[in-house]
């Protein structure tokens, strides 16, 4: 009996440390606070906890994480529910596995004190964005929500120079602005900015930041694990906001200005404190209005678009 346990012991000493797993995830924009419970979670050893080796990457183009996830190139990407159901529809192989931030971030910005006080004044004027199609489908939602279709502006690819832009006079306004970002951005710099919010411009509530997955290829209890460790960090960031902040903005120096000390604040009530839970009326409700508004050919059912990687 005691041979066998030493025998057993030493097989056990021998052999190798089984290796965590690796993932790539795919950010949708440069490191920002939306992205705090991510960063946040590798920074506390969370995702080391799940058996997680995670590689963070910000993309060159914010239009290409999903694309990179469909071709299997990463794990996870971060995107935009509006987007997945139009990219979905365009023969993607991608589903919804979570949420990062459950509502609504973008809006269409422009000068408070500037001639576009309606989204009706926008005719023969200049757009800026810089995600393709799901911006111009934001858009148009709005547009048509005042009597105007995208016939009626001029859109401008500005790609990560949105407010920029609007402060230059490249543009008369911009979509894809975050109410967290670049109405602070704006105000540092000593101009006012005006958001209209989506969901008061006619769409539905839906989720902003969501990850994610090859609907193919995905290892569900790998996401899994991730999830469970990005809520914790949630969790953290909600109890230790001023010590989560140090953790994020300690993580590069460019983070470490009065513009994303402002954003931290203005993201924290927005992250999803049940990341895999999903709210299968949103997603439903989304894709029947992008079929009315004639984004969509038809309507997919709620499973094809979002699961709980949870659920059995």
């Amino acid at each position: 009996m005691k041979l066998t346990s030493l025998t057993a012991a030493l097989s056990f000493a021998a052999s190798p440390i089984m290796a965590a797993d690796e993932m790539t995830v795919l950010l949708d924009w440069f490191i920002n606070p939306d992205h705090g419970p991510i960063i946040v979670a590798q920074e506390l050893g969370y995702f080391a906890e799940q058996d997680l080796e995670v590689e963070i990457i910000a993309p060159a183009n914010p239009s290409d994480p999903p694309k990179l996830v469909a071709a299997g190139k990463a794990e996870l990407a971060i995107s935009y529910q509006p987007q997945l159901h139009l990219q979905i529809h365009e023969g993607l192989p991608l589903q919804r596995v979570g949420t990062l931030v459950a509502t609504p971030l973008n809006c269409l910005l422009v000068l408070a004190d500037g001639p576009i006080q309606s989204p009706a004044d926008l005719a023969g004027k200049k757009v800026g964005f810089s995600v393709g199609g799901v911006e111009e489908a934001v858009l148009g939602s709005i547009l048509r929500h005042h009597g105007l279709s995208l016939d009626d502006v001029e859109l401008v690819n500005v790609n990560w120079s949105l407010s920029p832009s609007l402060m230059s006079g490249q543009v008369d306004a911009v979509i894809g602005a975050y109410r967290n970002f670049e109405l602070n951005q704006m105000e540092i710099e000593g101009v006012e900015g005006k958001c209209f919010f989506v969901e008061e411009e006619g769409l539905p509530s839906y989720d902003e930041l969501i990850y994610v997955a090859n609907s193919e290829t995905m290892d569900k209890e790998m996401i899994a694990r991730f999830l469970a460790a990005t809520e914790k960090a949630t969790q953290y960031i909600v109890n230790y906001p001023e010590d989560s902040w140090e953790i994020f903005a300690g993580t590069s120096s460019e983070l470490q200005d009065e513009l994303n000390a402002k954003a931290w604040v203005d993201t924290l009530p927005r992250f999803a404190l049940r990341p895999t839970a999903m709210d299968e009326g949103r997603y439903a409700t989304f894709e029947a209005f992008l079929h009315e508004a004639g984004l969509i050919p038809s309507q997919n059912p709620v499973s094809k678009i979002a699961i709980d990687v949870t659920a059995n």
